[in-house]
C-alpha cells in the first residue's frame, strides 16, 4: 500500500493504526514508528498526519517495505504464539514441526539456568503479552533465549 493512500485511509477514519498493525503483522507502536520516520507527525486537533520533513515528501513509497524488513511476518507471529496458547487452532500445525526452535521449545516446555544477573528493562506491550503467558518461573529463560537466537542471527554469539 502506497503512503499516501494509507495516510488518506487513516485521515478519512477508512482504516485504523491497529488494523494496519495487524495487516502487517507488526505493532500498532511499529506501524507510528515508521510513519514517523517517513516525516510525518500526528496533528491531534486535526486528526491528520503533516509532513514536516526536509526531503520531497515519499507518498509514493510502499509502505509494506517499510515493514518487511525488520518485522516479523504475520504467520511466524501466529506460528510462535500457537506454541503458547495450544487452545489456538492454525492451519500451519504440520509446519509447526519443522520451524521449532528454542524459543518454542521453551514455551511449550520450559526449563531452569543457572548463574544470572539481574536486569531490569521496560517492555513494549506487544512484547510484554507473549513473556506474560509463560509461568511466572520460566520468563527469564525465555527472554534469554528469544535474545540468543536474535544475537547468533546476527553472528555476536557462537
Amino acid at each position: 500500500m502506497l503512503v499516501k493512500k494509507m495516510l488518506n485511509g487513516i485521515m478519512m477514519k477508512e482504516i485504523t493504526i491497529k488494523e494496519l498493525a495487524d495487516q502487517y503483522g507488526v505493532s500498532t507502536r511499529t506501524i507510528q514508528s515508521k510513519i514517523k520516520k517517513l516525516g510525518y507527525e500526528w496533528d491531534s486537533k486535526e486528526s491528520i498526519y503533516r509532513y514536516v520533513g526536509e526531503e520531497s515528501e515519499p507518498l509514493d513509497v510502499d509502505f509494506s517495505t517499510l515493514i518487511s524488513k525488520n518485522s516479523k511476518m504475520p504467520a511466524e507471529q501466529k506460528l510462535a504464539t500457537s506454541y503458547v496458547d495450544e487452545s489456538e487452532s492454525t492451519s500451519t500445525s504440520s509446519s509447526k514441526a519443522s520451524t521449532v526452535d528454542a524459543i518454542d521449545l521453551l514455551l511449550q516446555h520450559p526449563k531452569e539456568r543457572s548463574k544470572r544477573v539481574y536486569r531490569g528493562f521496560y517492555f513494549d506491550d506487544d512484547v510484554l503479552s507473549i513473556i506474560d503467558r509463560v509461568p511466572k518461573s520460566y520468563k527469564s529463560e525465555l527472554v534469554n533465549e528469544a535474545l540468543r537466537k536474535v544475537f547468533k542471527e546476527k553472528g555476536l554469539l557462537d
